[in-house]
């Protein structure tokens, strides 16, 4: 269980654990993808319109944004205006689009832009001083925040690839950031489609990949998630439908907040069908 006596570890270290973690999270989906076939790369995901190839094309992409953010704000900023101003000009989804030019050439080389991309990205967050707010697509985050969102990415889209190829993965404590990550964005989910912030508190009472417990939110809090930190996971990051989660929801604003849970940035994602 979570001690919130613990002394809180220095950003420097923070952020270097979650680029440790990253860096693993990255290399469990490496496995997955680097001996597939051609036919394995082509392969429909729970994406709509998303092949194996376009999860990790946009793993790629997003990668070499992060790495620009972190290297040259300036840069990160002039780029950003001239090529999502061009796109969106012409209609067309930024985000799509990356991962359709990257989708487009051959497995090899995809792969090897994203291995490139990702310790591009590593290497420039972790020169980036810890308490220097980068710019992104939303609001400015920190080299751990930003560190966070790449791996909370690289775990959920790399659950598209393993539910493409009927690959069931071992969670680990990796899930830990993403399920803290989740509660961070509450207010976000609210937001984003129009309803009011909550101002009760929730907390969560999650039971961890080894049998453990983790808690987040504060202790007297009368809304209350439980549940297997996986499927709250899974929640949040709209891989599974509500309906298929062994999540139990106590309070108005918990109950309210578990159908609309996103953790990602962007407009409210369509999710998952129940039993799919």
């Amino acid at each position: 269980m979570t001690d919130p006596n613990a002394p809180t570890p220095p950003a420097a270290d923070v952020l270097t654990g979650l680029l440790g973690d990253l860096r693993a999270e990255s290399a469990v989906l490496d496995a997955l993808v680097a001996d597939l076939p051609a036919d394995g790369w082509a392969r429909p995901t729970p994406a709509e319109g998303w092949t194996v190839a376009h999860q990790i094309a946009h793993l790629a992409w997003t990668d070499d944004w992060t790495a620009l953010a972190a290297r040259d704000a300036e840069g990160f900023g002039t780029a950003l205006g001239e090529h999502f101003g061009a796109l969106l000009d012409a209609g067309t989804d930024p985000v799509e689009a990356g991962a359709a030019e990257g989708a487009a050439a051959a497995p090899t080389a995809l792969l090897a832009r994203w291995r490139a991309g990702r310790e591009a990205a590593l290497a420039a967050l972790a020169a980036a001083p810890a308490d220097q707010r980068l710019p992104w697509f939303g609001p400015p985050m920190k080299p751990a925040s930003m560190a966070t969102a790449r791996l909370m990415e690289t775990w959920a889209h790399g659950q598209d690839v393993a539910d493409a190829l009927g690959v069931a993965r071992e969670p680990t404590d990796r899930l830990r950031h993403i399920a803290h990550l989740g509660l961070r964005t509450l207010g976000f989910a609210f937001q984003l489609r129009g309803l009011p912030v909550p101002e009760q508190p929730v907390r969560l009472e999650l039971t961890a990949p080894d049998g453990g417990s983790w808690t987040f939110g504060p202790a007297g809090a009368t809304d209350l998630v439980a549940g297997p930190a996986l499927d709250f996971c899974l929640l949040v990051t709209q891989r599974r439908h509500r309906d298929d989660l062994a999540l139990t929801a106590t309070g108005p604003v918990a109950t309210a907040w578990l159908p609309i849970a996103q953790a990602f940035a962007g407009a409210p994602g369509k999710g998952r069908d129940a039993g799919a």
